[in-house]
């Protein structure tokens, strides 16, 4: 039982507080918002708002972004892939971090299509018909570091890619040509992937990688016959693989102090000059498979870091005792954990075991006919 000084100042507050504020309302979904304004006449005075197109301006708050009809923005992600857009789409919300285009049927990129974005840090056009850009296309992306242009109808690459960029992927598409200065001003660029273009030697011009401190550059399924010149010197990966390259020669390597892994895989080389690997000291993977080799490469032995080779699928008829392995101890810093050498005409058996005293353990050799 309540005092009875309580109950009476009970019945005093609920005398003063309304009816309708006696428990919190709970909005669970649009009709209870909407039978909530038919009961009042609200609902028919929206109605007549909407007809007089005002009722958009003051239901909705003047700061709240709106999502491109089709597309899903959460999180500043903006997802407009695989809708048939055949263009950019407007109205893209201004703080946008990653904007995914790919899948569509996009023909050009225009002046004004990303005007605004310059929170953009991804941008994603893979799979598209692109085969103009305008060259103010990317000018107002001032933070965007990653641009995934690939199986698109490129012919060149992009003018005045944004400076901040890290990493640009334009592999699949029809560039012929590289121009001098084509990524002038990317500093920061890290990787570019570039393959699967009819690209031939000739289509490099002098100073076409000028300027680039590179750590991975893959140019393959490409049309060369040699390794290009003039790639950046801080190159850590160099991927040349699936072309018509015939020869490696003594300069082609030289400048490449840094690389620890090169891919030279299914080409047409049956040469490599002696003295070539000399020039990669830090090489720690060398894929060399599917190619026309009669012998393993001079050299192997003086790379004291190399880890694993592939030459599988070559023409070797023999492997010699010291092709792989030092003469001295303690001249490899590490051991091998993997040689490939099936698909070549030579029998395991006819191999000495010393050949292979540098290699970490007997499962890291790959004949493919031990079982025969």
């Amino acid at each position: 039982m309540l005092p009875q000084c309580s109950l009476l100042l009970l019945l005093c507050v609920a005398r003063l507080l309304p009816a309708s504020s006696a428990l919190p309302f709970e909005q669970k979904g649009f009709w209870d918002f909407a039978m909530d304004s038919m009961d009042s006449g609200g609902l028919m005075a929206m109605m007549r708002d909407e007809e007089e197109g005002s009722a958009v301006e003051e239901v909705l708050p003047p700061d709240v972004h709106m999502c491109p009809f089709g597309c899903q923005c959460r999180l500043r992600v903006v997802q407009c892939s695989d809708l048939g857009l055949t263009e950019v789409p407007k109205n893209i919300p201004s703080d946008t971090k990653f904007l995914d285009l790919q899948n569509n049927r996009i023909t050009e990129l225009t002046e004004n299509d990303f005007k605004g974005l310059t929170h953009l840090y991804g941008l994603s056009l893979r799979n598209n018909l692109i085969s103009k850009v305008h060259p103010r296309t990317f000018v107002p992306l001032k933070n965007m570091q990653k641009l995934y242009f690939s199986k698109n109808l490129l012919t060149t690459v992009p003018k005045n890619l944004p400076a901040s960029l890290v990493e640009i992927r334009i592999h699949e598409n029809r560039i012929k040509k590289v121009a001098a200065g084509a990524f002038a001003g990317l500093a920061k660029m890290n990787c570019i992937e570039m393959g699967a273009n009819p690209l031939q030697n000739s289509g490099f011009e002098p100073g076409a990688f000028k300027g680039l401190k590179l750590n991975y550059l893959r140019i393959s399924e490409a049309k060369l016959t040699g390794v290009p010149k003039d790639l950046p010197e801080s190159l850590n990966e160099l991927h040349l693989d699936h072309n018509e390259i015939q020869a490696i020669e003594l300069e082609d390597l030289s400048r490449y102090k840094n690389l620890y892994r090169l891919g030279l895989g299914f080409n047409h080389i049956r040469n490599i000059e002696n003295g070539s690997l000399s020039y990669l000291p830090m090489l720690r993977e060398l894929h060399l498979d599917n190619n026309r080799l009669s012998s393993v490469p001079r050299g192997l032995p003086d790379m004291k870091y190399l880890q694993v080779v592939y030459l599988h699928s070559n023409n070797i008829n023999q492997v010699g005792v010291n092709d792989f392995c030092p003469r001295g101890f303690g001249m490899k810093r590490t051991f091998y954990n993997g040689i490939s050498l099936f698909a070549n005409p030579i029998n395991y058996w006819e191999v000495q075991p010393a050949a292979f005293r540098c290699v970490s353990n007997r499962l890291a050799i790959q004949f493919g006919n031990y079982k025969k």
